[in-house]
């Protein structure tokens, strides 16, 4: 009995607390996605009982509704027919589900948005800076070759302008112009400003501007190491290029609004953003020269130092160490709070690596546990601690009672550069410092391990046993990859990119990316593991919902719906587990043709614009 559009939608409405409780709604290819005011009017047993929902479940901030491929599109319209709301996008919910989220949480969002494209290169950079320093420390000779000087210059890259990054980064989540935001980036780290690193041992020179009998002296320095700074000046950059888009005839929109937003965002950075965390820099520097004197203070200092280099206030540190060392027979016990407080960033990061079932957490937590371990810490920072959040607490907590052992213990080094594992090279005592690095990543590791819980995926497809013969046994090459895993070849035949499939709505990529294939076979395999979401009436069309949140489509045939099955033998049905290789479907390829209709094969990742590495192709 075909599944009644109207009333589906209906019950859905009236079991979700109304038109007045909803925010927004849109669908995907598998799923109607809703973002609720209030959950407590959800009735959630009523809604999983209703007909033709399929699954339900929760997920950052949005209530999913499965329903499944051809037929959600259609309870769709019926539920904005009932409501009377207009249509959305995933963009649209996503967008509304976190502005229900408290404003802390939409701060580490924005963050984590901005550091996550970028990781690759400053993970790569902090291993690489971590092996270099610790190389030229331990050959001394090295650090006087060129090959020193390459390598330093290479690894140095991403951190001595990662505020052009972070700001390119930041323009594209806050939906400004790229370029504009890489202008800000740029003029924050500008040849013409002091160097942030050299503050404190160079007196920097000062911009005065009058404005109205007002007199506003501004230090020129440079934000090198900084983000949350740069993060705000893109903020503001953005906001003001909107209102002038918004505001300004089209005419003059192209020379007006660029000029006016790069003009009006500098000169705000430089005045009000710069000098607020100038202060900033004074008061953490002479509060920390006065803290580090006794264990209390250090373990205060050793809790705080994570949450200045979020702020970008960390380099100043060298002041105190350069200091320390400068007396006659003076002792770096600067040195061991920093190295405290990586270390638990480290062991923090690590848990959540070792931990994580997601393999795209995984593959960014492991290296940049590394990294922290190494010394270089913005990686593990922005990447897994801060952007999970507990994980970050628990790195707080371990480098504190790190730094409290570290400051009791009488730990000290002769040089300063370098924290963690490198740190072995400057400390006096190996031992003690052993103990510090124990203390510090094991409690934030095991904190983090009880306090960081992964959040569930929307859908993870559970191992199953299939019978030998059900598997096919030859192994298809891989032809789709993201972070979330791979997919691979569903049926033989020759790949051609998904922009060449005789299909204007295929074509286009509004389905999700994939490719098509010109088949040699008459059968469909499983390309991944995973769950049946939907199948098609027509039999033509079947969903596939994998681990890691992977939606996979599998389309025989381009307007094979209007065959009405004619010509299809399908293996499986909805809520099906099934494994790589498994026979899912048989088409007849002399029936699709006689009947006017391509035989390519589609293959997409429908949810493919909610990861930011897909890549398709024959020779992935």
């Amino acid at each position: 009995m075909a599944l009644d559009y109207r009333k589906c939608a209906e019950e859905i409405v009236a079991n979700i607390g109304g038109r007045e409780n909803i925010v927004q709604a849109a669908h995907c290819a598998t799923r109607l996605r809703l973002v609720i005011k209030d959950n407590g009017k959800v009735n959630k047993s009523a809604l999983e009982n209703v007909d033709g929902v399929k699954g339900m479940f929760e997920n950052n901030g949005q209530l999913q509704l499965i329903i499944g491929t051809g037929t959600v599109n259609k309870v769709y319209a019926e539920f904005l027919s009932v409501t009377g709301m207009t249509e959305a996008t995933k963009d649209d919910v996503k967008a509304a589900a976190a502005a229900g989220q408290p404003i802390w949480k939409r701060i580490l969002k924005a963050i984590g948005d901005v550091f996550v494209p970028i990781l690759p290169a400053i993970v790569a950079s902090g291993l690489m800076m971590g092996f270099v320093e610790a190389m030229g420390k331990v050959y001394p000779e090295f650090a006087q070759t060129s090959w020193y000087d390459f390598l330093d210059m290479v690894a140095n890259t991403a951190f001595a302008y990662l505020p052009v990054i972070v700001a390119i980064s930041a323009a594209r989540v806050f939906g400004g112009n790229t370029f504009l935001g890489a202008v800000i980036g740029l003029a924050m780290i500008h040849s013409n400003l002091l160097n942030a690193w050299a503050v404190g041992t160079v007196a920097p020179k000062v911009w005065e501007f009058t404005l109205l009998n007002f007199v506003v002296r501004v230090m020129k320095v440079g934000y090198q190491g900084h983000v949350i700074p740069v993060i705000i000046a893109v903020w503001l950059m953005c906001t003001i290029e909107k209102w002038l888009h918004k505001h300004t005839p089209e005419m003059i929109d192209l020379f007006v609004v660029p000029f006016t937003t790069v003009l009006c965002t500098t000169f705000l950075t430089f005045t009000i953003i710069g000098p607020i965390f100038s202060q900033l820099e004074s008061w953490v520097l002479a509060g920390a020269q006065i803290l580090v004197k006794n264990p209390i203070g250090s373990a205060v200092m050793g809790a705080i130092y994570p949450w200045t280099v979020v702020m970008g206030l960390h380099h100043m540190y060298n002041v105190i160490e350069a200091g320390m060392l400068s007396v006659e027979g003076g002792l770096n016990t600067w040195m061991p709070i920093a190295s405290a407080a990586n270390f638990a960033q480290f062991g923090a990061c690590l848990a959540v690596g070792l931990k994580a079932r997601q393999q795209r957490t995984k593959v960014v937590a492991v290296p940049s546990s590394l990294s922290a371990a190494l010394g270089i810490t913005e990686p593990a920072i922005f990447g897994i601690n801060l952007r999970f959040f507990k994980p970050i607490l628990a790195g707080t907590i371990g480098g504190a009672v790190g730094a409290f052992y570290g400051a009791f213990s009488g730990i000290g080094a002769a040089a300063y550069g370098v924290t963690g594992i490198p740190g072995y090279l400057t400390i006096q005592q190996p031992v003690e410092y052993s103990i510090l690095l124990a203390i510090s990543g094991g409690l934030a590791f095991i904190l983090s391990w009880i306090m960081w819980k992964e959040e569930t995926p929307e859908a993870e497809a559970a191992p199953v046993e299939v019978k030998a013969e059900e598997v096919k046994a030859i192994e298809f090459a891989t032809v789709i990859s993201s972070s979330a895993g791979e997919i691979a070849q569903c049926t033989a035949g020759k790949i051609i990119p998904y922009t060449e499939i005789p299909d204007p709505t295929f074509a286009a990529g509004t389905l999700g990316q994939g490719v098509g294939i010109i088949p040699e076979d008459e059968f469909v395999y499983a390309p991944i593991d995973g769950e049946i979401s939907s199948v098609a009436e027509s039999k033509h069309a079947i969903g596939i919902t994998g681990a890691e949140d992977m939606e996979v489509l599998i389309h025989v045939g381009v307007d094979t719906v209007e065959m009405k099955g004619d010509g299809f033998e399908d293996f499986v049905k909805e809520g099906d587990k099934v494994k790589k290789g498994q026979k899912l479907m048989k088409f007849d390829r002399e029936k699709i043709k006689a009947a006017g209709h391509p035989d390519t094969v589609v293959l997409l990742l429908t949810n493919s614009d909610d990861y930011n590495d897909v890549k398709f192709g024959a020779n992935l």
